[in-house]
């Protein structure tokens, strides 16, 4: 269900004042969520699911899940983490899975976002050419 322009508007500015160096603030969000329960201003049910809709787009988009052929090791994952982290431009948590169907290299899944460097989709891709 949408909501009304105003109520979009409103969660808009209200999540950029929760946002502390670019990074979410989980208390600032409790405390804003606290305060619009409180004061109950007019549209403030459609401009809290506003809210958590942006909310949570952000918490999936510094969400990854990293799948592999074989495990991979400490340093590999550090290796994939900090790569991460510099891609989004802040701290991102990670998933590790190992995945013998990709038979080999590796797929991530980055919020909406996938990089697949399997050698399987690889394939995939040759066979379909052919």
């Amino acid at each position: 269900m949408k909501g009304s322009k105003q109520s979009r508007r409103d969660a808009k500015q209200l999540f950029q004042s929760c946002q502390a160096n670019g990074v979410l603030d989980e208390d600032r969000v409790r405390q804003v969520v606290a305060l619009l329960i409180e004061k109950k201003p007019r549209g403030y049910f459609g401009t809290l699911q506003e809210l958590q809709r942006l909310v949570k787009l952000d918490v999936n988009s510094r969400s990854a899940r990293v799948e592999s052929a074989v495990a991979l090791n400490d340093t590999q994952q550090q290796t994939v983490r900090d790569g991460l982290s510099r891609l989004k431009g802040s701290e991102v948590a990670v998933e590790f899975a190992q995945n013998a169907d990709l038979i080999g290299g590796m797929r991530v899944r980055l919020g909406d976002d996938v990089f697949d460097g399997s050698v399987r989709t690889r394939l995939t891709r040759l066979g379909e050419k052919f």
